[in-house]
């Protein structure tokens, strides 16, 4: 016995099985997962981010390279931090103030990436909120069935505590 498939074509009712069966394996696991990620709106989302982070690095790189190191390196008498606390030993040499200069990159791409674009981002999601009224997710009411075991169960400690007052 055969039937049309989705395509308009035919198809026997073994390899229809084994179409569903393997539909089904794929809607499972990392394959399906990743199907999953891929279909929702946040990859657009997450590309976007990639491109932003980008320029906002190339920008901070930019400041970071021709005002904040040379003003370092004024206040340190060297042209860059890459010499600064230096030690070398048999021909190896750790530099700290490469460390310390790349942290110091790292911690102004990051604020500029947090005020730049997470903090508006937050702050716009917030507004739509507003505007949509949505409230937060406020603590549910105890379901009748908790508060009558609540209220046994204040009963039976008053009533122990009763019986303790007797003895």
């Amino acid at each position: 016995m055969s039937s049309l498939s989705e395509n308009g074509k035919r198809m026997s009712s073994k390899t229809m099985q084994a179409t569903h069966q393997l539909a089904a394996l794929t809607d499972k696991g990392p394959i399906g997962g990743f199907k999953k990620f891929i279909s929702r709106g946040s990859m657009i989302d997450m590309a976007v981010g990639v491109v932003m982070g980008g320029a906002v690095t190339a920008v901070v790189n930019a400041i970071v390279k021709s005002f904040i190191t040379p003003l370092i390196g004024m206040i340190f008498g060297k042209p860059d931090l890459s010499n600064l606390l230096t030690i070398t030993y048999n021909n190896a040499t750790i530099s700290f103030g490469a460390i310390i200069g790349e942290i110091i990159n790292f911690l102004i791409v990051a604020m500029a990436v947090y005020f730049c674009i997470i903090l508006p981002i937050n702050k716009l999601r917030d507004m739509t909120r507003a505007v949509a009224g949505v409230e937060e997710a406020k603590p549910a009411e105890p379901s009748p069935e908790e508060q009558s075991v609540a209220l046994l169960q204040e009963i039976r400690d008053q009533l122990r505590q009763q019986n303790a007052d007797m003895k």
